[in-house]
């Protein structure tokens, strides 16, 4: 009997360290915080929890932010969507271009951590080489209108792509008063 009870002590503390060692080893996180990428996980990171002392503002400043980067993705998607547009075979501003051109050099006198390039594109009629050159003359075009408005010329670069950027691939009239045109793009 008593080999026996001596045996059953022996299994119950082995079961019971094997019990012990088990649940010391499970990856519990009790306590451990926010999962990440949760708002209470960035909240920890800036430095506090709802709970906190100035949270409320730290995330009316943060949320302000957030608005402001939004605001100024919209602004640049709005000014380098305006393109403007050229006669056959030339280069002068026509006056709606120029009025667009107007908007573009208010928006960078407000914003001077930002500059341009100005991107001329032709129609497909005509060689090449024409089509660079004339390309060209459109971006410049563009270029000396702003530079005229007070926009530093150090701001301001200009490509020209000649006809292998078509806004529009057909071969008429339409689409090629598309592609006579400058674009837009910004640049920090």
């Amino acid at each position: 009997m008593k080999k026996n009870g001596l045996f059953v002590w022996i299994v119950l503390a082995i079961a019971c360290s094997s019990l012990l060692l088990m649940t010391s080893c499970a990856k519990k996180q009790i306590g451990a915080g926010p999962a990440e990428g949760t708002e209470q996980a960035a909240a920890q990171k800036e430095g506090g929890t709802p709970g906190d002392a100035g949270y409320a503002d730290r995330e009316k400043q943060r949320q302000a932010e957030l608005e402001a980067l939004r605001q100024k993705q919209l602004e640049i998607e709005a000014f380098e969507s305006v393109n403007i547009y050229f006669d056959f075979d030339r280069s002068e501003l026509k006056s709606d271009a120029q009025i667009a051109l107007k908007n573009k050099a208010m928006w960078l006198e407000k914003n001077p951590e930002y500059g341009v390039r100005i991107e001329g594109h032709c129609d497909e009629r005509g060689t090449n080489e024409y089509n660079l050159a004339l390309g060209e003359r459109r971006a410049n075009a563009a270029r000396d209108f702003l530079a005229s408005l007070g926009i530093s010329s150090d701001r301001i670069r200009t490509i020209s792509y000649g006809e292998e950027r078509p806004a529009d691939p057909a071969s008429n009239e339409a689409a090629w008063s598309k592609n006579r045109r400058d674009e837009f793009k910004l640049f920090k």
